[in-house]
């Protein structure tokens, strides 16, 4: 029997949403919140039924056409036909746990009973979500702006019949998928469409598939340059605590504490007779690690801030009796902070293709490209041209996207944050930033092995057996992407002990 999460106004946190897409958890509407999205909708009838003035996106137009009165026989239609004209998206799919996402976060926002609609359609919304039935979202087309109009019509078009879907595993149009269920279309009521495309979900999907990805990332990082470090016979003195609690940024601390945890017990990393001094990418871990860490712990606390809130427009206010239109759907908190976060991301791959460098240069006894006869092998000299190239490719991509803006709808929407290009490129930094790691990672476990006898660290003895059931030793040239893509996918599953700063 399926375990089952009850969704409310109770804020979500990462490690929930994180169960809700790993584990096979069915999500209903608690008591609570069908009784508020209720009320929300009963107060916005009666609402309109008394009053005959304007209400913004309810009985107007939309954009530069908030000026077009609708008669109240159209509403309806004037709901549909958002959904159909708004759905412009361009470019390549939205990964399916994006999508996924962007399904629960739209049924928790409007589970707040803040958005005038029906129980029936956020229903609807999470049976998509139960049942793994992907609208097909494009990934371009976001200005960030009045939510992410685009990348939303195309998510909630199935609700009304159109559109494409992944249902079964299958791509399939709409009505194919409501018939397998023997479900109706949704009759989109007053104001419905609009709170369905004004939000930031888009936006802050995407942020939380990157930061759940970048949590994982940074634990890694640590890991990997501890192994680089005892690889290149480097110091442990830039990682005495002495040095950091006199400079105590939070995350320098944790990460020399993390450093120092993980070589606990090393038989290299205590020999005598070392350099005097190691090069900036090993010696600087603490700072420039720590200092990703703090952006991706900045980060997550606006995203958290967020998905806990009511982002479309305008809002109901049932206890208040009042319907305010505002700017909650603008993604500039959002816009931002995955610029910074992204900053942060191409940062740990820039110092982790650096250390990949170091291991090959053929210093510190270890051999050039590190294979037992150079010359007649190139051994690991080319997947550091490959994680150089993605270096290179995630600095152009770390451009911000906030500071630019191009006004829309007749100037009404007249500066829009681009956070939907901001929350993409993030994604696209995050996976890339995967496979430097990746490519350091697979030199590290390559040049420990020409310290032996000595080893390592318990821990990363422990840790480098997990990589050998999918990466082995190189002893002479070889096809390498195959190695490169095992080490990424040791990344994705590889399973090991947390270790404990």
């Amino acid at each position: 029997m399926k375990k089952k999460h009850l969704l409310s106004p109770t804020p979500l946190t990462f490690d929930k949403i994180d169960e809700l897409l790993q584990d096979s958890i069915h999500v209903e509407l608690s008591s609570e919140s069908v009784q508020l999205i209720a009320n929300c909708k009963s107060f916005l009838d009666d609402y309109l039924k008394k009053h005959d003035g304007p209400v913004y996106g309810i009985n107007t137009g939309f954009g530069a056409l908030h000026n077009k009165s609708i008669s109240k026989e159209d509403l309806n239609k004037l709901q549909e036909n958002l959904l159909i004209s708004h759905a412009c998206g361009a470019g390549k799919e939205v990964p399916r746990n994006v999508v996924k996402l962007m399904l629960l976060l739209k049924a928790h926002a409007l589970s707040m009973g803040k958005s005038g609609v029906q129980v029936k359609t956020v229903q609807r919304i999470l049976d998509f979500f139960n049942h793994d039935i992907y609208p097909i979202v494009l990934e371009q087309g976001s200005l960030g702006a009045s939510g992410d109009l685009a990348p939303l019509a195309h998510l909630f078009l199935p609700l009304i019949g159109h559109g494409e879907v992944y249902c079964k595993g299958k791509k399939m149009t709409a009505s194919e998928m409501l018939t397998i269920y023997n479900w109706e279309p949704i009759k989109l009521e007053a104001k419905e469409g609009l709170a369905l495309l004004n939000g930031t979900q888009f936006m802050s999907s995407h942020a939380i598939y990157t930061l759940l990805k970048a949590f994982r990332l940074s634990k890694y990082a640590d890991i990997i340059a501890a192994l680089s470090l005892d690889a290149f016979n480097g110091r442990i003195d830039p990682f005495m605590m002495q040095l950091h609690t006199i400079r105590p940024h939070a995350g320098q601390i944790e990460t020399a504490k993390n450093i120092t945890a993980i070589l606990e017990g090393s038989e290299i990393i205590g020999q005598k007779n070392k350099q005097v001094q190691d090069p900036y990418s090993f010696r600087c871990v603490p700072q420039v690690h720590g200092a990703i860490k703090d952006a991706i712990n900045y980060v997550s606390g606006v995203v958290l801030t967020e998905i806990n809130s009511v982002t479309d427009n305008p809002i109901v206010f049932p206890d208040e009796e009042m319907i305010l239109s505002g700017g909650n759907f603008h993604g500039e908190p959002l816009a931002l902070s995955m610029d910074f976060l992204s900053i942060a991301l191409a940062e740990i791959g820039s110092i982790s293709e650096r250390r990949t460098y170091r291991l090959i240069a053929g210093e510190r006894d270890l051999p050039e490209f590190l294979v037992a006869n150079p010359g007649l092998n190139s051994g690991f000299m080319i997947p550091q041209y490959a994680a150089a190239s993605i270096v290179s490719l995630n600095k152009q991509m770390a451009t911000p996207s906030s500071v630019d803006s191009i006004p829309s709808s007749n100037e009404q929407e007249d500066h829009v944050s681009m956070g939907g290009n901001a929350a993409t490129k993030a994604l696209k930094i995050a996976v890339n930033v995967e496979r430097i790691l990746a490519v350091e990672l697979f030199n590290a476990a390559q040049a420990i092995e020409f310290r032996r006898p000595l080893k390592t660290s318990p821990y990363l003895e422990s840790f480098m057996a997990e990589f050998r059931d999918y990466v082995p030793f190189v002893t002479e040239d070889k096809i390498m992407y195959k190695e490169m893509e095992a080490a990424v996918e040791f990344l994705n599953n590889g399973v090991f002990s947390e270790f404990k700063s």
